[in-house]
C-alpha cells in the first residue's frame, strides 16, 4: 500500500452545469449553427475559436447528436466553438481550417463506434453510413478517434487534445479488438491525447474548459470524474493514493468472495452481517469486503476485521496491458473488476500499466439532475443538419439526406442510462445504470418546438423514449442503497425489491403529449423492457391503445436458459406474459397489432441445440425473422470478455481446475452461419446447411414436409441471395429465386386492406419486387 506522503489530487465534488461564471466570449451571443468555416466565423465576429470539435459524423444540430450537445453546452458557457465534421484524414490541413483553437481540440468518432459503423458482425465492409449525407460510406477512417487525434497533434502540437464519445469511452483500458482479434492498448496510448472523457461528458467537459481557460496546464487536470489520462509509473503526483493490487488472480492470502450478481444487495450485506447503507466515514460494502476480485495488504483493527482505505483515496491496479494481452483469464478478471467499479456512489479509481506509464481512470461522472438534463435539452438547437449539406433547393430531403437524422427528426429523448445490464450491450458502460430523466415540461417544450419549427412535420412524433422506452423516472427506492449497490443489473435474474417500477409519470407524460394541439400521434420506437412493463398493466394498456403503430419492437433475444443467463436477460415466460397483455389490450382497443421480437445468434454460451430449439419455437409461433442480428463483440462489454477469454466474468474466476465457469464460444464462419441460419430457417438458401447440421445433431426428425417439421426434404432452386431489411447490406441477387413447391402447396397471400406487414409475424412477406398476380375484380 502506498505511503501517504502528500495530499492526493482526488476527484472533485460535482458542480452544477450552470454554476460557472460565463467565459468572456459569451458577448458574441448564440450562433444559429456552430461554424464550420472561417467565413461563418467572420460573420459571427470571431477572430478565432476557443474550442474546435472534430467529429466523424456530419454536423446535425440536434440533441440526439453528441457533438451538437457538447458544442451547444460549451457555447452556453460562453466559449466560441467550431465544428470540423468528417474531415479528410489523409493530411493535417483539413484540421487547420478554423485556425488554432485557443483552449483545446475535442475529438470523437461520432455517435457510433467507427468500427461497428463500418463493418458488419461478419467483418464485411458496409456500403453505407447513416451519419453521412446521402448515406455514403467511407467518409471516416477506421478507429476515427485515434486518427483524428493524431492529425490534430500534427496540425498544432501545443494544443491539448480531449477525446470523447462512445468509441473512446469503450477503449479507455486495454480492450479486445474483434476486428484484429487481439487485445489493443488503451486508446489514450495510441492517440497521444491529453485527456479522455467517458460516458455522458457535459459535466466533465464544462469543468475542463473553464480550467483551461483559467490557464491551468492540462497535465495538472487529473481530478475530474469521468476522465482518464496517462501518468508515468511512480509519478510523484500519485503520492497519497492507497493502491489495491488486482493484477493477479488467486494469489495466496485473503481474496474476498466474488460478488454474486444473482443476489440482491441486501442479501449480500446480510451474509456479511451488515446493511446496505453507507457507514459513517466509509462504505459499508467496502468495509465488509464486498470488493472483489482484489488482493491487498490488510491492516488489522482491534476487532480483527479488515481496515479498508477511504474510497476517495483508493486506486485499484488492474493487470497490466502486457499481461492481459496474452492471458485470457487475467483479461476476464480485469473486465470483471472494471464493471464492479461503475457505480458513481462507490466506484474507485482504476489504473493499468502500459509499458512505463499508467492509464489512470477516475471514478464515473455524477449523473445529471433533472434540472441539468432540462438545461442540456433546452439549449438552442437548430434541429437540422448544417446548411453546408443542403441540396439545390436548400433542403435535406434529396441526395444529401442524412439517414440518421431522418430517423430521429421527429423523435424526443426523455431519459438517459439503463439498469438492465445486458452483457452484450454498451449502454450501461457508457451512460451508466442510474436513470437520468428530463422533466415533463421540458419534454413537452421539445414536442412543441418540433411541431412549430421542424420542416415536414405531419403531426406524428416517431418516438418518445431513450435507451429503453419505459425506464423514465425509474430507480432505486433508497439513495443510500443505490450508492452502495454493486449489482450489474437491477432486473436480473429478477426485478430487485429495491427498484421503484411505477410507470405513472410516463403514462401522464404520454397523455399530456398526445393532447397537444397539432399532434396527431405519439409512437414509441425505442426498445421496451417488457419485464418492467408487466409490473404495470395500466402502462401496457396505455401503450397498446394509443402509441403502437401496428407493431412494437421488443427483444427477448433468445428462448433458452443457457444463452439468456450469459446475456442477463429474463426467461421467455416473461415475454409470453407480456404478449398476452399486449394482445388482450389490442383486442379491447379494436386494433390488429403485432409484436416484433428480436433475437441474437451466436452469442457466447449458445449451443447449436439452443439455436435449434429457438428455430423450433419461431416456427411454432409463426415468426419468420427477416432481420437477423449476429453477436457483435463490442469493446469492454462483458459478453466480449466471454468471447475472448472463454470464461464467465459474472462468476468467480480461479486458475484451479473446474473453479472458473467456461463458456461455449461460437467461433468460425461455418458455426456462426449455422446459428444465423437457424434464425432464418424459412430461407431455402439455408436448408442444405441446416439439413447437414440436424443430421449431425441426431435431429433428422425435424426434416420433412409436414407442418411440424422445421425444414423440408425437397430443395428448390436458389441463388444464394439474401434480402436484408437494410437493402444495401443484402447479398446481391444473381438471378431470381425460383421456389419449386410440391403440387398443391403453392399459395400466394395478398394482404387485405389495412393489414400491417411486419418482418417477424408470419404475415405475408414484405414486398421484394416479385410480381404478384392481381386478384379478380381488382
Amino acid at each position: 500500500m502506498a505511503a501517504t506522503l502528500t495530499a492526493p489530487t482526488m476527484p472533485r465534488a460535482p458542480r452544477a452545469l450552470d454554476g460557472y461564471r460565463p467565459y468572456w466570449a459569451k458577448r458574441f451571443g448564440v450562433a444559429k449553427f456552430l461554424p464550420m468555416s472561417r467565413t461563418e466565423m467572420e460573420q459571427l465576429g470571431w477572430d478565432s475559436c476557443d474550442i474546435v470539435l472534430v467529429t466523424g459524423d456530419a454536423y446535425v444540430d440536434h440533441p440526439s447528436f453528441g457533438m451538437a450537445v457538447i458544442g451547444r453546452m460549451l457555447e452556453a458557457q460562453g466559449f466560441r466553438v467550431g465544428i470540423i465534421a468528417q474531415p479528410d484524414w489523409q493530411s493535417a490541413d483539413p484540421f487547420k481550417v478554423l485556425g488554432k483553437p485557443n483552449l483545446f481540440f475535442g475529438v470523437t468518432a461520432g455517435n457510433m463506434d467507427s468500427m461497428i459503423n463500418r463493418y458488419t458482425a461478419d467483418r464485411k465492409i458496409r456500403s453505407d453510413d447513416a451519419y453521412t449525407p446521402g448515406g455514403l460510406g467511407g467518409k471516416r477512417p477506421d478507429r476515427s478517434s485515434l486518427v483524428y487525434a493524431q492529425r490534430c497533434r500534427e496540425a498544432w502540437n501545443d494544443v491539448p487534445i480531449v477525446l470523447g464519445g462512445i468509441e473512446a469511452s469503450l477503449r479507455r483500458i486495454a480492450h479486445y479488438d474483434y476486428w484484429q482479434d487481439k487485445v489493443r492498448r488503451s486508446i489514450l496510448v495510441d492517440s497521444k491525447a491529453d485527456l479522455l472523457l467517458y460516458g455522458n461528458a457535459e459535466r466533465a467537459i464544462v469543468e475542463i474548459a473553464h480550467r483551461l481557460a483559467a490557464r491551468e496546464p492540462v497535465e495538472q487536470i487529473t481530478d475530474v470524474r469521468g476522465t482518464a489520462f496517462m501518468r508515468r509509473t511512480n509519478d510523484p503526483s500519485a503520492e497519497g493514493w492507497f493502491e489495491l493490487d488486482s493484477s493477479e488472480v488467486d494469489l495466496p492470502g485473503r481474496i474476498d468472495s466474488h460478488i454474486n450478481p444473482y443476489q440482491t444487495t441486501s442479501e449480500q450485506a446480510a451474509e456479511q452481517g451488515t446493511t446496505c447503507a453507507k457507514e459513517e466515514g466509509g462504505d459499508a460494502g467496502a468495509a465488509q469486503g464486498h470488493v472483489q476480485p482484489i488482493r491487498f495488504i490488510p491492516t488489522a483493527r482491534a476487532t480483527g476485521r479488515l481496515q479498508m482505505p477511504p474510497r476517495e483515496r483508493t486506486v485499484i491496479r488492474l493487470p497490466a496491458y502486457e499481461q492481459v494481452k496474452s492471458d485470457q483469464m487475467l483479461y476476464a478478471h480485469a473486465n470483471r473488476v472494471l464493471h464492479l467499479e461503475t457505480n458513481p456512489g462507490n466506484a474507485r479509481a482504476l489504473v493499468q500499466r502500459h509499458g512505463e506509464r499508467d492509464a489512470w481512470i477516475n471514478p464515473p461522472p455524477i449523473p445529471l439532475t433533472t434540472e441539468e438534463m432540462d438545461l442540456v435539452f433546452d439549449l438552442p438547437y437548430a434541429r437540422s443538419p448544417h446548411p453546408a449539406y443542403a441540396d439545390e433547393q436548400g433542403g435535406h430531403d434529396g441526395t444529401t439526406k442524412i439517414p440518421a437524422w431522418e430517423m430521429i427528426r421527429f423523435s424526443v429523448n426523455i431519459m438517459r442510462g439503463c439498469f438492465g445490464g445486458c452483457t452484450f450491450c454498451s449502454i450501461t458502460e457508457h451512460e451508466g445504470r442510474i436513470i437520468q430523466s428530463r422533466s415533463e415540461d421540458s419534454v413537452i417544450r421539445e414536442i412543441e418546438d418540433i411541431r412549430d419549427r421542424v420542416k415536414g412535420f405531419t403531426g406524428v412524433i416517431s418516438d418518445l423514449g431513450g435507451p429503453t422506452a419505459n425506464m423514465y423516472r425509474l430507480g432505486c427506492k433508497s439513495p443510500e442503497i443505490e450508492a452502495a449497490c454493486r449489482k450489474p443489473s437491477c432486473v436480473y435474474p429478477g426485478i430487485c425489491s429495491n427498484l421503484q417500477t411505477d410507470h405513472e409519470p410516463l403514462i401522464q407524460m404520454y397523455r399530456r403529449a398526445r393532447a397537444l394541439r397539432g399532434v396527431k400521434k405519439i409512437l414509441i420506437g425505442s426498445g421496451l423492457r417488457y419485464d418492467l412493463a408487466i409490473r404495470s398493466p395500466e402502462y401496457i394498456k396505455e401503450l397498446v391503445t394509443h402509441h403502437v403503430g401496428g407493431y412494437l419492437k421488443i427483444a427477448p433475444e433468445h428462448t433458452e436458459g443457457g444463452p439468456l443467463s450469459k446475456m442477463m436477460k429474463p426467461g421467455i415466460g416473461t415475454y409470453d406474459r407480456f404478449k398476452q397483455l399486449f394482445e388482450k389490450f389490442s383486442e379491447e382497443a379494436g386494433k390488429k397489432q403485432f409484436l416484433i421480437p428480436y433475437f441474437i445468434a451466436a452469442h457466447p454460451g449458445t449451443s447449436d441445440e439452443d439455436m435449434m430449439n429457438l428455430a423450433v419455437w419461431l416456427k411454432k409461433n409463426g415468426f419468420r425473422a427477416d432481420q437477423v442480428q449476429t453477436f457483435y463483440p463490442s469493446p469492454m462489454a462483458t459478453a466480449t470478455a466471454m468471447y475472448h477469454s472463454g470464461f464467465n466474468p459474472l462468476k468467480g474466476l480461479s486458475r484451479e481446475a473446474g473453479r472458473a465457469e467456461k463458456v461455449d464460444i461460437v467461433r468460425g464462419d461455418r458455426r456462426r452461419r449455422l446459428h444465423k441460419a437457424f434464425l432464418r430457417y424459412h430461407d431455402a438458401n439455408n436448408w442444405p446447411l441446416l439439413r447437414e447440421a440436424l443430421s449431425e445433431m441426431g435431429r433428422a426428425d425435424l426434416i420433412g414436409n409436414g407442418k411440424h417439421h422445421l425444414i423440408p426434404t425437397y430443395q428448390p432452386t436458389t441463388d444464394g441471395s439474401y434480402q436484408s431489411a437494410r437493402r444495401k447490406n443484402s447479398t446481391p441477387v444473381g438471378i431470381k429465386t425460383s421456389v419449386a413447391k410440391p403440387a398443391g402447396k403453392a399459395k400466394i397471400v395478398v394482404p387485405g386492406a389495412g393489414r400491417i406487414l411486419t418482418q417477424h409475424t408470419g404475415l405475408p412477406p414484405r414486398v421484394t419486387g416479385a410480381k404478384v398476380a392481381p386478384k379478380k375484380g381488382r
